[in-house]
């Protein structure tokens, strides 16, 4: 495991640097301990400008001023060779040339785009679930075209997924393989992000369908909570939750919340007779991820906040406990068609986003994935 030396401060990129989730990269990356936010990306239409020219800064602290005076520049790799990790915050439509081009420019990039999510060379980690993922960046780089020696694509999941995954592994870690998942999601406007859903159509309202949303849950989920194979011919796969097969399904609804995104959820266990609801509240109270143990500092400390009280967790009150790092559970209790239900709250903006990509950074650099020099 590596050690960060006392002091050490380690070169970071942020690609999208204007947009919603390239402002919270910047508002969390402006107060790091390890990390310093050496260059800032954007389009060819801010690049030049100051940065506090350039964006229109939508969070509810100022723009850090260890940035504002920083001059924006076209997310072309040669403007970030000095960094030895680059955050993208970049929008989908954009995302997959330059991801690549900084791929193949050998930099290390920790996406939130869902390009590359489906790629069986790029691992797609909830940092507090499946960190051992990262085993895959040799084989993805010895992929490439030359192959590469500093180079990779990590991407963190969708912002529900990466909800109510946590809760999941915490109850397959201590009572085994889950084998039916029900999840029903309500979904703040910021997840659509800026300017978001029209007035029009979320005041007063709750509109039950998010494009592509539940397909995404149901598919990223096999993903995250599935291991890796290794081949007859040597090559590493993602075996997707084969071995114990866990059936999924997702119903998404966008409601008038600005931050935080509930789940209700449902599941059935392999084991039987299941385990009861006091076992599956002390299993995820109890949960530790290996982010927790070797210390990554934007780990938060409960992964998973059980709540006692009937009517938690709500998003305005829970959203940003922990600095929405980690996600709350409460009402586990028992389901007449599954075994368990409960409901998931996670900052959609936080561990859904931006935390996320920084903490599977921190990660690899523990991990020596990320050679700090």
């Amino acid at each position: 495991m590596s050690k960060i030396p006392d002091g050490k401060q380690i070169k970071v990129g942020i690609l999208g640097a204007t947009g919603t989730v390239g402002q919270r990269f910047v508002t969390l990356l402006a107060k790091h301990p390890w990390f310093t936010i050496h260059v800032l990306g954007a389009s060819a239409r801010s690049a030049g400008k100051p940065y506090t020219l350039a964006v229109m800064w939508k969070q509810t602290t100022p723009i850090p001023s260890i940035v504002r005076d920083m001059i924006v520049r076209e997310c072309h790799p040669e403007h970030f060779a000095e960094c030895a990790i680059i955050f993208s915050g970049l929008d989908a439509d954009a995302a997959g040339e330059i991801e690549s081009a900084f791929r193949s420019a050998d930099l290390a990039i920790f996406s939130n785009a869902k390009n590359y999510r489906r790629d069986p060379s790029v691992p797609l980690i909830v940092p507090l679930v499946n960190d051992s993922h990262l085993s895959i960046i040799p084989q993805q780089q010895a992929l490439q075209n030359p192959p590469l020696k500093k180079g990779f694509i990590v991407t963190n999941a969708n912002c529900s997924t990466t909800g109510y995954v946590i809760p999941l592994r915490a109850l397959e870690k201590a009572f085994g393989p889950i084998e039916s998942c029900l999840v029903t999601t309500m979904q703040a406007i910021s997840g659509a992000g800026y300017p978001g859903v029209s007035s029009l159509d979320i005041i007063d309202n709750i509109v039950p369908y998010i494009g592509g949303e539940e397909e995404k849950i149901e598919w990223e989920t096999l993903k995250i909570l599935g291991g890796i194979a290794d081949g007859d011919d040597g090559v590493k796969t993602f075996d997707m939750h084969a071995r114990h097969p866990l059936r999924v399904s997702a119903s998404c609804n966008r409601v008038p919340v600005i931050d935080g995104h509930t789940m209700c959820v449902s599941v059935r266990f392999q084991q039987r007779p299941p385990p009861s609801p006091q076992q599956v509240r002390e299993a995820l109270v109890a949960y530790t991820p290996e982010a927790q143990s070797i210390g990554c500092p934007s780990v938060p400390v409960h992964a998973i906040f059980v709540h006692e009280e009937p009517d938690r967790p709500q998003p305005r009150l829970d959203r940003y406990y922990q600095d929405g790092a980690g996600v709350s559970v409460g009402r586990v209790r028992q389901c007449p068609v599954l075994d368990i239900k409960f409901v998931v709250l996670a900052n959609n903006v936080s561990i859904g986003a931006a935390t996320s990509s920084i903490i599977n950074a921190e990660l690899a650099v523990l991990k020596g994935v990320v050679k700090v020099e």
